[in-house]
């Protein structure tokens, strides 16, 4: 018998790295003491009969409280984000400390730290998105902020905030050097130049020629090159959204040949089509993001990349912009597709889509959903206490119904987006009860998290290791 025990969660099927686990789930202090051994008395109990017992959702790709790639801010704080994630079963975030153009990286940090200080309702950490480096103090700022516990970066190769090739292989080297992760939104900048003037001039403006603006060639060329920069100075790296067949064929052939590659891919991509961009007037951009959505048969190719592991996880890309002039339609009700903000709300809907898909359809099951969607991304971002049901990891749990049938309405997030892209769509599986280190969260659609109560999660070492030999050290 476990005794000290101040929640114990009884007769669930419990989702451990090891297999389901029938039985009780024992919490103290914060922390998950035993895992399917009979427990005794305890302060709380409850019944978790008929019920998934998972670890909290872990999205590590999330826009909070930023500045976008296109100079615009998004429609949330750290308080509406991370309370429409904990409603949605998500339980840590990693957002971004985006650094402003002749802003130092110590500043950039401090002022996303206090943001999230003051606001966030679950354990958080950062990428820092690095887009100038020639501030003052730059290397002895990314030396010291790694160390502290910083540990991914996080760099474009499009918009006004990207860095060129010889840049790119700076902060790969920083990076190795000082033992950071670099994660890369990986699309040619060029390709899409050429493809987004050659639409405006022929008038094509509408949001459903975003996606035409964005070829998947893009993509390829860009995710092609940074593997092989990766491979060259055997830097880890994780590529962001992945969107093309070709792309995870990339990734796959750079992995085979030991390249130091992670890739992740994103709900939108696998559960929605470019034709969701389709609708009278400007209404399509709802559902502008970048790289765009595609096709039938990429989203069959992304779910087999998943299956091989060759994707490591699935993400949000939570990144919401209000449907007006706030947002969306800062430029006006006949604004053009290059002058519309990219990005769509999905921290509290990323759990339920992949619910529905793996477990209550199958496609993958339980363990496989809970490894793509919480232990997979707190293994490959050194998040050591976090993503997993076993003794001594933080007890983040979420109770799972999966008889609970819902259909989404147009504006039922607890986002600050205003709407919600996935109106009209019905799925089965609901979390019911959402637990971050020992205390209720939400239950039972009633939210109990307070703003600030969130904390910071340091990263004390590199989960990503080089492979220890790079193909620069080869040629010597």
């Amino acid at each position: 018998m476990v005794a000290g025990v101040d929640l114990v969660i009884r007769d669930g099927w419990v989702v451990t790295p090891e297999g389901v686990v029938e039985g009780d789930l024992a919490i103290a202090n914060g922390e998950i003491v035993s895992v399917g051994t009979s427990v005794g008395d305890a302060k709380s109990s409850m019944s978790a009969k008929g019920r998934w017992v998972m670890p909290g959702g872990v999205d590590p790709h999330a826009h909070i409280e930023q500045m976008s790639g296109m100079g615009q801010w998004n429609a949330d704080t750290f308080e509406t984000a991370t309370k429409s994630a904990a409603m949605g079963g998500t339980t840590s975030v990693i957002s971004f400390a985006a650094q402003a153009s002749k802003q130092s990286l110590a500043e950039t940090v401090a002022d996303y730290a206090a943001r999230a200080r003051r606001g966030a309702m679950i354990d958080y950490a950062f990428h820092i998105t690095l887009t100038d480096t020639g501030v003052a103090a730059f290397e002895n700022d990314l030396a010291t902020l790694i160390d502290a516990g910083h540990r991914s970066l996080k760099v474009f190769t499009t918009y006004n905030i990207q860095l060129n090739d010889a840049e790119l292989l700076r902060i790969f080297a920083l990076a190795r050097q000082n033992g950071a992760l670099v994660c890369v939104h990986a699309e040619n900048d060029a390709i899409i130049t050429q493809a987004k003037e050659a639409l405006i001039a022929a008038g094509h403006v509408t949001p459903s020629d975003h996606a035409k603006s964005r070829p998947r060639m893009a993509e390829i060329e860009a995710v092609e090159r940074i593997c092989r920069f990766s491979e060259y100075l055997d830097q880890p790296v994780m590529l962001f959204h992945i969107s093309t067949s070709e792309g995870a064929a990339a990734i796959k052939e750079a992995q085979a040949r030991g390249a130091p590659v992670w890739a992740e891919t994103c709900t939108h991509y696998l559960f929605m089509t470019d034709d969701v961009l389709d609708k009278p007037g400007l209404e399509g951009a709802k559902w502008m993001c970048s790289p765009p959505q595609r096709t039938n048969s990429v989203q069959e190719a992304l779910r087999n990349a998943l299956h091989d592991e060759t994707l490591s996880l699935v993400s949000s890309d939570h990144a919401p912009y209000r449907f007006d002039e706030s947002g969306k339609l800062a430029a006006g009700p006949n604004a053009g597709f290059h002058q519309i903000a990219n990005g769509l709300p999905g921290l509290e809907t990323r759990l339920p889509l992949m619910f529905d898909a793996m477990v209550s359809n199958g496609r993958g099951g339980p363990e496989a959903f809970a490894r793509l969607t919480a232990t997979a991304p707190a293994q490959v971002y050194g998040l050591e206490r976090k993503g997993a049901i076993a003794e001594g990891m933080d007890a983040d749990i979420v109770v799972w119904n999966p008889d609970k049938q819902v259909t989404y309405g147009a504006d039922d997030l607890h986002d600050n987006g205003g709407y919600n892209p996935w109106e009209g769509h019905s799925f089965q599986g609901w979390p019911d009860h959402v637990i971050l280190r020992g205390q209720t969260l939400v239950k039972n659609g009633a939210f109990f998290g307070t703003p600030g109560q969130g904390l910071w999660i340091d990263r004390p070492k590199l989960a990503t290791k080089p492979n220890g030999q790079s193909a620069q050290g080869a040629a010597k």
